[in-house]
Order: structure tokens, then sequence, then C-alpha cells
């Protein structure tokens, strides 16, 4: 299909120039009349107690740390308490134009902006369904402790006792906060206000933000999204990749009507002018305010403007601005919120980077001292309005303490206990209610898409005659997958696809070829070429209720993506303690010819996270069945796909490639071979290569080899394995992964622990060599051969008759480096 984008040279060579424009600095300065009659004196006095109530839990949280006590309530908190004391009224304004709908994503220093955004719902929220979303998460642990312990007539007060209780409850590491105690002080979350991931890695919002309001736009969902991050944060590259990802032009120039849009999301800075101690402005930055990077990224310079974090109606209005252009489709918007931590980092942080004059100054700027004062000197609220409600905000979280730390209501979870709980919390193996997909919206039918048809025309067996089909007679690996991403996406509209070159070029090596005649452009297109966003706008896109399939073009690139894939997308389903779901899948390919960052298989590194799934088909028919499984599952999925198997047709499963969307089993391996005197285990496409070595041992020495494809490595279910090795009494693992940190050692050792008496010599492993990987003319001197296999065999298992080793190759298998020629 042709790019729709035409370059024009005659356009490009003109000669002109870039006028970048102004971006507001400090613009607010309504009076407070006027902000009275927009809103409302009670909604002025929700302002402030909100933000005397932001500040009191963080002032327990800094007397337990310091002095382990809180208003006579003593308490031991072995987590850490990054606090925001004097940066309310940025917390606070942000949150108050915000209702349940709209979604924040916060920061490790987040306790202000979860209490506030849980304020604002509650007081926008319709109360019958408020309830019902209180008393039904979690199956009603939460609530049943606040009903009996922290029980009010007034259903506002009761459901801001719930708040409270379970953001202390989770800070304590307790079974009944938000996220059952695995979140923690700088994970916690609370989706049915809105509260969405607080993030401990730095700028870690911003692509998980991004990839919701993706979802927002692409599905047609109402609310916005805010990523709550520090000014230090835009030193990082995911936070800039963020900025271009939700910026893309084709957002708004290519989509159709019904999808076209800026993404509605706000990238909120909370600017408190400190990266820990180091200062971005004037030290580690370029830029005299934050602001000014909106104007490197679009046209509208992202709508950017610098406020003033320490005055509410300031924040507020900056967020009623936001909320406009996002509406008009013209977003993302950045605010550059000028606040000031008068807390250090951590309790433990002296501030010695600080001068106590400047401390001095700005604690005489304190936003709640100020607030209050000009709604006393307006006759907003009496003299003594600010005295009541500091006692009520005391009271309030008083109470939610003493009842989140009583070990006989509050109970920790008891991971060593049942082990087993932890594990159903990492992975919940259920698959998508069909009940809950529409048929996904395409450009054609199915039976109507000219590639399905042409594939519908192959073999689906690869062999003919006792001999191989070539692939263009025979579905191929590469087809099996073109033909489950059809099948699902098909099946459910949820599901959207995105990453280099998906659209138009046929997606990496061919495999979306003649999908983008089926996917309009809202279900399948390009990204940049920003794996970090790639990764983490799919996690925000999972988290806010989609089904994405995001692919990584080579396995080397998932350094690019590190925290994305290894922080982000396989720690929020267990973080939030099994109740909410990530359905992601993120294909990719492990490469061959290209030399040392490009050939790497970084499968086994993958399997050493926990909280992914790891698959690694090797056959045509088990990548289209467990691609169905990954995509029809709710949990977060690596599908690892070798270069080398794509023009594979199928030649190891007898019944072929299904013509129906039937999916495979994740975690069971694949019996491929029947013998009784090795076993043998593959990892990916070395299982061709032991398919040639089995019959290199049947024809020559006699020896009848069994051998088993993995298929999947985490889970993997070892029943067939070690039922093979009791039969065999031998064991040699194989796969493309360096040699060095291999997930086959631990499957070695595994089966030595189980099944050691069955055993009759060590079991060995082999893997490529502990080097770089070497271009196209020596990686076969790299990766594992079928002559290796057979040496490995005679020099470490069973001696073969008449076997004559390769030159040089003798004792590489001893995983020792030295043998290594390290």
């Amino acid at each position: 299909m042709v790019k729709e984008l035409p370059i024009d040279p005659d356009d490009i060579r003109r000669s002109g120039e870039l006028k970048l424009g102004s971006i507001p600095v400090n613009a607010y300065e309504a009076p407070l009349a006027e902000e009275r009659r927009r809103y409302g004196d009670a909604a002025l006095e929700r302002i402030g107690r909100d933000m005397l109530l932001v500040r009191e839990f963080e002032l327990m949280l800094n007397s337990i740390k310091r002095e382990g006590a809180y208003l006579g309530v003593a308490y031991n908190h072995l987590g850490p308490a990054h606090l925001s004391i004097g940066q309310e009224a940025q917390a606070v304004g942000q949150a108050f134009t915000l209702d349940p709908r709209d979604k924040v994503f916060g920061s490790h220093r987040s306790h202000g902006e979860v209490v506030a955004k849980g304020l604002s719902a509650i007081a926008k929220a319709e109360p019958n369904a408020l309830r019902e979303d209180l008393t039904r998460w979690a199956g009603g642990e939460t609530w049943r402790v606040v009903r009996d312990l922290l029980e009010d007539d007034d259903p506002q007060q009761l459901a801001i006792n719930y708040l409270m209780y379970g953001m202390a409850a989770e800070t304590f590491g307790r079974r009944t906060g938000f996220n059952r105690g695995l979140g923690g002080s700088m994970h916690a979350f609370f989706p049915p206000l809105g509260i969405y991931p607080n993030n401990a890695i730095v700028g870690g919002s911003a692509p998980l933000a991004t990839g919701a309001a993706l979802y927002n736009r692409l599905r047609n969902e109402d609310g916005l999204v805010v990523a709550s991050i520090g000014d230090a944060s835009t030193g990082t590259g995911p936070v800039w990749e963020s900025f271009n990802f939700a910026s893309m032009g084709q957002l708004r120039g290519l989509m159709d009507e019904a999808h076209s849009g800026g993404l509605p999301v706000i990238f909120f800075i909370v600017n408190n002018f400190y990266g820990m101690g180091g200062q971005p402005i004037g030290e580690t930055m370029g830029f005299e305010r934050v602001a000014r990077i909106g104007a490197g990224v679009n046209p509208e310079r992202m709508h950017a403007q610098s406020i003033d974090g320490n005055d509410p109606f300031a924040v507020i209005d900056a967020m009623r601005q936001a909320r406009e252009h996002i509406e008009a489709g013209t977003g993302p918007v950045l605010i550059d919120c000028q606040t000031y931590r008068l807390s250090g980092h951590s309790p433990s942080d002296a501030s010695s980077y600080r001068t106590k004059e400047e401390l001095d100054r700005w604690a005489a700027a304190d936003p709640i001292e100020r607030y209050f004062g000009r709604l006393v000197d307006e006759g907003v609220v009496d003299g003594d309005r600010q005295s009541a409600l500091k006692a009520w905000a005391e009271q309030t979280v008083r109470a939610a303490l003493e009842v989140a730390i009583d070990d006989r209501v509050s109970p920790r979870m008891r991971l060593r206990d049942e082990p087993e709980v932890m594990a159903g919390l990492t992975f919940n193996s259920t698959s998508a209610d069909p009940a809950e997909a529409s048929a996904g919206e395409t450009s054609v039918a199915e039976a109507d898409l000219p590639h399905l048809q042409a594939i519908r025309k192959k073999s689906r067996i690869g062999v003919a005659d006792g001999a191989p089909m070539p692939g263009s007679k025979a579905v191929t690996f590469r087809d099996a997958i073109f033909e489950a991403i059809v099948h699902t996406t098909a099946a459910d509209d949820r599901i959207a696809l995105w990453g280099e070159e998906n659209r138009d070029w046929g997606g990496s090596f061919g495999v979306y070829r003649g999908l983008t005649e089926f996917l309009p452009r809202h279900r399948l297109f390009n990204s940049p070429i920003s794996e970090a966003a790639i990764i983490g706008a799919g996690v925000g896109f999972a988290l806010a209720g989609g089904r994405p399939l995001v692919e990584l073009m080579y396995a080397d690139f998932i350094g690019r993506a590190g925290d994305e894939l290894f922080n982000q997308m396989a720690k929020w389903q267990p973080m939030s303690g099994g109740l909410v779901q990530l359905p992601m899948v993120v294909r990719i390919s492990v490469g061959a010819k290209y030399g040392a960052q490009h050939s790497q298989d970084w499968s086994s590194m993958a399997t050493t996270v926990p909280g992914l799934k790891v698959l690694f088909p090797a056959t045509a028919r088990d990548a289209k069945g467990l691609l169905i499984s990954a995509l029809r599952g709710n949990d977060p999925v690596l599908f690892f796909e070798s270069q080398r198997l794509y023009d594979q047709p199928e030649v190891v499963h007898p019944e072929g490639v299904p013509v129906d969307a039937l999916p495979t089993p994740i975690g069971v391996p694949n019996l491929v071979r029947r013998g009784d005197d090795l076993t043998i285990l593959t990892v990916g496409a070395t299982l061709y290569r032991a398919l040639e070595a089995a019959k290199r041992l049947h024809e020559q020495y006699g020896i009848e080899a069994e051998l088993i494809d993995a298929r999947s490595l985490v889970p993997f279910e070892y029943d067939m394995l070690l039922e093979s090795v009791r039969k065999t009494g031998r064991l040699l693992c194989a796969s493309d992964a360096n040699l060095r940190g291999s997930w086959l050692h631990t499957v070695a050792t595994t089966v030595t622990a189980e099944a050691f008496d069955d055993l009759d010599g060590p079991v060995t492993v082999l893997g490529a060599r502990n080097w770089i990987a070497p271009p196209a003319e020596l990686e076969w001197e790299y990766f594992v051969t079928a002559d290796d296999i057979l040496d490995a065999v005679h020099e470490r298992i069973l001696p073969l008759s008449g076997h004559v080793m390769q030159p040089g190759r003798g004792g590489w298998a001893v995983p020792s480096d030295s043998a290594l020629g390290l």
C-alpha cells in the first residue's frame, strides 16, 4: 500500500524560518471574587480542606519515620516515605477539575496526588456508583474494615475514611490496602477513583499515561489522562519519547474522522527545582523554564505554560485550559507547575544541598497559610476555620492509622506460608471473556482479505511425499502468525497494533504484509522509532482496558525498552495484588546474520524477570496457536520469534497448521520425536538442528533420541521432560541464547534435583558461545549446530563409537570461562 504522505523536494528545499512563538509564564491573575463566582464558597473551602488533609497524611508519615509515633500512636515503619510537604496546592489544584473517569499516573512522591485525586473523585462521583465501586474492590475486604471500624453517617466522610485507610494500609504493606500491600508507598493506585499507578521509576508514568490516552482516543472514551512527573524526569529518554509519541502527526492528519485528534494527555511537570539534590535549572539541564521543552515538540508548543504551583487557582486554571485544548482535539498539553518541597527528598534527607535562607523564604510562602489567609481576608471562611479543618484532618488520619496498623484487622499477606498466592497474583492465567469483546472494526471482511485467501490456497502441512515443501506452496511460520492476528483482531476490537514499520511496509520481515488492507489505521499504525514509548504506551493501553499487540523489531532492542518491559509491563499486575489485569503481547524477533547488535537471543534474560510469560515457538502450528492463546489471555507475554523460521513450513506437527483459531496451551512443551536413549530439549530454532542431530544419531550410531520442544519458557511444565528423563537417563539442552546465564541451566538444575536417581550422567547445556554475535560469515562458529550436539553427546553423555570431534571444539560445552576461550 502506497504511503499517504508525499515528500516534495521543492517544499523541503525552499528557504524560510521556523518561528517558535511565546510560552506564557505565571499568566494567571484572576481575583478571588471571580473564582468565588465560578466555583462557589463551598468549593473554595474544600480546596483548603483537601490541602490540609494531603499535608496531614504526610506529616503523619514524617512523624512515624522520624519519631516512631504520630499523635500518640506508635509505629515503626520500615518502608520509604518520599514526602511532598509544601506542594499541596499543586496536588489539589491538579485534581480539582478531574472526575473518576479521568486518570492520573503519578510518581514515587505520590501520597499527595493519591489523596487529592481521591478527594476530588469522591466529591464528583454519583453516590450509589461510588459505594458500589468501594464495596466491590478486592472482594470487599477493604470495605469491610472501613464499614466496621471507620463507619460514618455521612457518605462523603465514609468514602474519605476509605480513601485514607486504603492508602495508609497500602503504605504499611497490609493485605487490606489498595493493592493488598504489594504496591506500598511508591506504587499505590486505585482505579475506581481514577488513581492509576504511581511510579518509582523517574518519568516512568509518562509512557503509561500516553498509552492510556491512546486508548481513550482510539476507543472514543471520555476523560483525560495526567502524567504527573517531576522536573528532573525531563532528562530521561522515555519522557521525551512520550512527548513525541503523544504528538504524532498521524493522530490528527491520517486517522479517520471518528478517531482523529491529539491524545488527551497532560504532561504535568511537578517542578520543585530539585532532582534529589541536583538542580535541573542551572545545573543538570540547559533550560531556564521547563515549559520551554514544548516548543521543540510540535507547532502548538504543546500548549505549554509555566504556572505558580503554590496558588491552587493558577493550577486549576491551567488544568481547565488543558481540558479545553484536549476536548478540541489539539492535545497533548505540557504544564510546568512550579512548586517547592519544604521536606527533604525523604525523612533521612538533611537538605544539605539547600541553604536555610532558601528554605525559610519558601516556608514563608507556604501555600496553605497563604490560601487560608486569602479566604479569611475575602470573607469566604471565618478566621478559625483553618484550625477546625486541621483538627478534622488530624482526626481522620489518626483514625485511619490506628486501624491500618492493627494486625488483627489489617494483616499482611503471609507469602512464605502461602507461596501459591503470590504465584496466582503474578499470573492470572485466564482468558478474555468472549462476551466482553465486540467484533473488531476491519476494512474488509476476514473472508475477503486477499492475503488470507492466498494463504488458504497453500498446503497446511509442509511435507509432501516425504520431502519438505517450499514456503510458496505450504503455510509458513510467517503465514501462521498473520492468520493468528487476523483471527483475533477480527474477534476483539480491543486489540490494537503498533511498532516500527507496522503499516504499509508490511511489518518487520513481512509478517504484517496484507494487514494494512485489513485493519484501519486506528488499529494498526506505525510508531516512532521509540522502543520505550512503544512498550510503555502498551502498558498504559492495557491498564486502561485495551489489549495491545506491539513489536520490537529485534531482541537486541530490549535494552532500549528495558524499564518498560521489566519494571512496568512485568510488575503492575502483581503490584496491584492481582486486582488489575495487564493483557499485553510483545512480539520480539531473534535475529541472525546481522552481527553483535542485531543477532542476540535475549529470551533467557527475559525469563529472569518475574511477571512476564515468555513464549518461543519453533513451528508454524505452535506460532499460530500460542499467539492466539497469548492474545486471548489476560497476562503480559513476550513472544519471541526466530527470523530463521519465518519461511519455515510446518514439518513437525503431522496434522499441520489448522485453518481455524485453535489455541495452543501455554506452558506445555511438545514431544517432537520419541526415543529411549537420550532426551534433547530445545528452545526456538535449535529444534531443527536437534532434529538433524537426532537423525544422525539414529543412522550412524543406533541411538534413539527423544526430542522435546520447550515452546514456553515461562511458565514451563516439567512433567513431560521429567518423564522422558526417567526413561532415557540422559538430558541435553540446547538454545541460541548465550551459554552463560541461559534459562536452560535452570532447567538442568531442576531436572537434576527432581530426577537425580534416574540420571546416568550430568545434564549438558549447549548455547551460543559467551562472545558477541559475529557477522554472518562467522555465525556458525558461534551458534549451536548439529555437529555441536553430536560432539557434546560424545564428550559429555554417551561415547559414540568412531565419532570424530570437530577440530578445536572439544570441551566447549563445559560451562567455565577458560574452556570457552574467554
